[in-house]
């Protein structure tokens, strides 16, 4: 077996069997591209199947003087499911990535905004022209839905059930969740429906996408970045945020006001409460204000 044929099967079964999105997929494939091209650099001579730790560590030491210690735990965690996956189908019995050591990289805890900032955000939107009021609709329903930028992009107009309170999100490895959704949210996606959308022709492939560009085709992600990054200016906001601060920021001011971690979570559509739990170290005032209102010795 060789690398290309091996990391084709491997992005197979990372489409087919775990259900894994694009993004995912080719962020897989470009950590064992690297791997791939330091061998051929380096004139090491060996196949998936046969190559050793010692070959392995050579690469992450290589690759340690490139990029930050956040990086190299996500290419060391990589190449492990690519390895895994070769031990799964029986091409080998051990895992060459087993004996390396992660680096150590703390707790990142997410960017978030304020209320009155989202406020902001939301209000500099100039309505003046119609991608104006696309763009308020789109914000408002990734804060009010705590969606991933990429959730929001491919939301459908056959996913609004609003007379149940819910649209369906397609999430992380297509599996599907519903998420309730704001009346203020709710509002604006009507508006934008009825005075917008209807007023352009979609093209072949997206009649049912609900945010759509000037051509009739889907927003990107760099689209929705570039928007916020504009609003960021507009109203000298100095924090760096991007569209997945709106889903930081909708997690934490639910916990802020009360909600419970487990709903959160189900919401976000966390396979992990652990993933979710990162929100309780945003706020040191909330867990503080916990300890003063449910402890019996209060």
């Amino acid at each position: 077996m060789n690398w290309p044929n091996a990391i084709k099967d491997y992005q197979l079964y990372l489409k087919i069997e775990r259900g894994l999105s694009k993004n995912t997929i080719d962020s897989y494939t470009k950590d064992l591209e690297k791997l791939c091209l330091f061998l051929d650099v380096n004139a090491i001579r060996s196949s998936p199947i046969a190559i050793e730790s010692a070959v392995i560590k050579e690469f992450i030491y290589d690759i340690a003087k490139k990029i930050n210690p956040r990086s190299q735990a996500r290419i060391i965690s990589g190449l492990r499911s690519f390895f895994d996956y070769l031990i799964f189908e029986a091409y080998r019995a051990t895992n060459p990535t087993d004996l390396l050591e992660t680096p150590k990289i703390g707790l990142k805890l997410p960017d978030t905004l304020s209320q009155d900032e989202i406020d902001a955000l939301i209000s500099a939107v100039d309505l003046s022209h119609p991608q104006g009021e696309r763009n308020r609709t789109i914000i408002e329903t990734m804060y009010s839905c705590g969606l991933r930028v990429s959730e929001a992009i491919t939301l459908k107009i056959s996913d609004l059930f609003f007379e149940e309170g819910f649209i369906r999100v397609l999430g992380k490895g297509n599996k599907e969740r519903y998420v309730p959704i704001h009346l203020e949210a709710q509002k604006y996606v009507s508006i934008y429906k009825k005075e917008i959308r209807s007023q352009i022709q979609p093209k072949k492939g997206f009649e049912d996408t609900l945010f759509l560009n000037r051509r009739g085709k889907g927003l990107t992600r760099q689209m929705i970045f570039i928007i916020l990054k504009d609003l960021a200016i507009k109203i000298n906001l100095t924090k760096k945020i991007s569209p997945h601060t709106l889903r930081h920021s909708f997690a934490t001011h639910l916990l802020q006001n009360g909600a419970d971690l487990r709903a959160i979570q189900q919401i976000l559509g966390h396979e992990s409460i652990t993933t979710t739990e990162i929100y309780v170290h945003v706020d040191k005032t909330y867990l503080k204000e916990v300890v003063e209102t449910f402890h019996p010795r209060k």
